[in-house]
């Protein structure tokens, strides 16, 4: 692509079993859980604007934590793209409240209240010591059954846009944390749900529910409506709940409404498994009938402190300097990232956007109670909004710093996400670089540097799976993306309790783990916007071919090389990326208009991990939605509304605002 135009960069990787979409875009206090939930309500971390003297609720933080106490209530933005502090998300709230949207409705739901970024040009030419430049905040409100996006303008308290979408055009926005613990109850309002639980011998008292997003298949009852479905576990004797799934209940739930629409009743002679042994605490386990041993602690110790700086949300370290900020939505941003260059002492930069912007999770059963289970872990849940508090010492280590998310609920209300990122060196023995001179130079010569690199993390618990996070910086001008996959399994309830008891030509869509228990075969697609910026918005995509070449006759001694082709995409199709093993290639980012000393243009090269695709068909339901898995390396013009790859309002959306679409364009620069 030419370097006059902007561009956006989408990678697929797999690590294991978790597959890994890597997204790349240069230029362009407790919780209160429910009583029959493994889900948590917010309903006790809202700060109310109603009451200015409660002060919002901090977590403690014990003596082991580097932290910056960080005073909320009297935070003022620092930067441009600094998160909305409370002050704000209180005076957006009141805004809204005198609005006529929200005046003239009783039941509204706000989705998500973030910061609206200034234009990436202004941002790009601001400076510390400069005027603020405007704050206005990005509403997606829910009323009335239709979806508004506004922006609100914090200077002059006014509303200065608004864009009603209807689902017929796009899907719904992400559940608020509201949207997904008030659904639980909606069941056991049902005779009929209850009686399906009971007859399974589980009491009401042990249920442990859970909001499973229903997706899209084109029915007649998702038409207008919010749908989502209801399923539930036993925690009777363990708090593994999720190794007791109640098979084959499913309840159907207008979301709105508050209504049972359906109930499903299917294997009701499908035992609930017992999950003995199955409690994952350590304080429960035992081994060999003592108590579990843990390996004895580890510890990094820097006398003489961190080498890092954070002051507000700017991150400073070694020779990189980044803006760092909470989402509900993507759960970190990474922003402004810049590298000093050991030459001159200037900061060059090199990426002005990083985020997760969806995860895909497919599972592969295709059966009434499980083929429904097509999540999309950002844009129907969000992401930041299950980002769980991280654990000191063991989630991070000791020199870590926590920062908080402050976020809003439902009614606009600002409410604290405690320790929800945490920022550390990391040391853990490697080398970065190192030489020694043989003995037959007679030069004495052993160079060895140490490889530490600054990790940026965040858990986030979507249910039964964790997510780990890290952005990675390394001292060499390297950033890698690193997602780990933790937490528990989503199984399902069988009458098998042996593999020799399975007919030989049955398919269990999984394998049968334990008595009673399948592992369902899925998938895990995790999708990272990328906006690079290497010296300047002006880069170009480069795809690099390594080709075969046979030499002539006569010519060498050899009889073929490798020889690289470069090749700059001037279309977005061009740029769409599928890896093939026996057709390897190399993908750069360039900036064509700032060369090397030697006359190179500087860049940026591009490495996926090991990868994988998306075998699904095409024109499956979850695979339109998800099409942003159909290629593993996107490029597509910058547009500062396409930053989701599974499209702003991705819940029970059909597939008509994803990357796919965008990229269908076909533009030529």
């Amino acid at each position: 692509m030419e370097a006059k135009n902007l561009w956006r960069f989408l990678v697929l990787s797999i690590g294991v079993v978790l597959v890994l979409l890597v997204t790349w875009l240069p230029n362009k206090e407790a919780l209160d859980c429910n009583l029959y939930s493994g889900w948590c309500t917010s309903k006790n971390r809202f700060y109310s604007s109603a009451h200015p003297n409660n002060p919002i609720k901090k977590p403690s933080f014990s003596t082991y934590h580097h932290h910056k106490n960080q005073h909320h209530e009297s935070e003022i933005p620092q930067h441009p793209l600094d998160p909305l502090t409370i002050q704000e998300f209180n005076k957006v709230r009141t805004i809204l409240l005198n609005y006529p949207l929200f005046k003239s409705s009783s039941s509204y739901t706000l989705n998500s209240v973030v910061l609206e970024e200034p234009d990436k040009k202004l941002v790009l030419k601001w400076k510390k010591g400069d005027l603020p430049l405007p704050r206005k905040a990005s509403v997606v409100a829910y009323v009335k059954g239709d979806s508004h996006v506004l922006t609100v303008d914090l200077e002059t308290g006014q509303v200065v846009s608004q864009e009603a979408i209807t689902w017929s055009v796009s899907g719904y926005p992400t559940m608020t944390l509201e949207d997904m613990v008030g659904v639980l109850e909606v069941p056991l309002k049902s005779t009929e749900f209850n009686r399906s639980i009971t007859k399974r011998g589980v009491n009401l008292a042990d249920l442990a529910c859970l909001p499973i997003s229903s997706g899209w298949y084109g029915t007649q009852v998702e038409e207008n409506t919010r749908l989502i479905k209801v399923q539930c576990y036993s925690k009777e004797g363990t708090v593994n709940f999720y190794m007791k799934p109640i098979e084959g209940v499913t309840a159907l739930v207008d979301m709105n409404k508050k209504e049972v629409l359906s109930i499903s009743d299917n294997g009701q002679n499908i035992p609930v498994a017992n999950g003995i042994n199955t409690d994952y605490r350590y304080s429960i386990q035992k081994l060999n009938g003592g108590e579990l041993r843990m390996l004895n602690p580890i510890s990094l110790e820097q006398p003489k402190g961190p080498s890092f700086t954070i002051n507000g949300h700017l991150v400073k370290w070694a020779n990189w300097e980044f803006h760092l900020r909470p989402d509900p939505r993507a759960g970190i941003i990474i922003s402004q990232a810049k590298v000093r260059d050991p030459d001159t002492s200037k900061l060059r930069s090199v990426m002005y956007k990083g985020f997760t912007s969806e995860l895909f999770v497919p599972y592969m059963d295709p059966t009434q109670d499980w083929y429904f289970k097509t999540y999309m872990d950002a844009g129907e849940y969000g992401f930041g909004l299950q980002a769980m508090p991280l654990d000191p010492l063991n989630d991070c280590p000791k020199n870590a710093y926590y920062m908080d998310g402050v976020f809003a609920s439902s009614d606009g209300t600002p409410y604290l996400q405690p320790n929800m990122i945490c920022i550390f060196e990391s040391y853990a023995g490697d080398i970065a670089w190192r030489h020694a001179e043989c003995p037959i130079t007679d030069l004495k010569v052993t160079e060895v540097r140490p490889k530490v690199t600054l990790v940026v993390r965040m858990a986030a618990a979507v249910a039964n799976y964790d997510y780990i996070v890290d952005w990675e910086f390394q001292t060499d001008g390297l950033i890698r993306a690193k997602v780990g996959l933790s937490g528990i399994l989503m199984v399902k309830g069988t009458t098998y309790e042996n593999m020799d008891q399975v007919p030989n030509q049955e398919y269990l869509y999984g394998t049968l783990l334990s008595e009673n228990i399948i592992g369902v075969i899925h998938d895990h697609f995790i999708t990272y916007y990328l906006d690079m910026d290497v010296d300047g918005s002006d880069n170009s995509f480069v795809e690099v071919n390594i080709k075969k070449q046979e030499t002539s006759p006569g010519e060498s001694p050899r009889k073929s090389y490798l020889k690289a082709v470069k090749k700059v995409a001037k279309t977005e199709k061009d740029a769409q990326i599928r890896l093939q093993l026996y057709d390897p290639s190399e993908f750069h980012v360039v900036n064509p208009l700032k060369k090397t000393r030697i006359g190179n243009p500087v860049g940026y090269k591009l490495v996926p991990g090991a990868t994988a695709a998306s075998l699904l068909d095409p024109e499956d339901p979850p695979q339109k939605r998800a099409a942003f898995t159909n290629n593993q390396i996107w490029v597509t013009p910058y547009n500062k509304s396409e930053q989701w790859a599974g499209g702003l309002f991705a819940y029970q959306s059909k597939g008509d605002d994803t990357l796919q679409v965008w990229s269908n364009r076909l533009l030529i620069f």
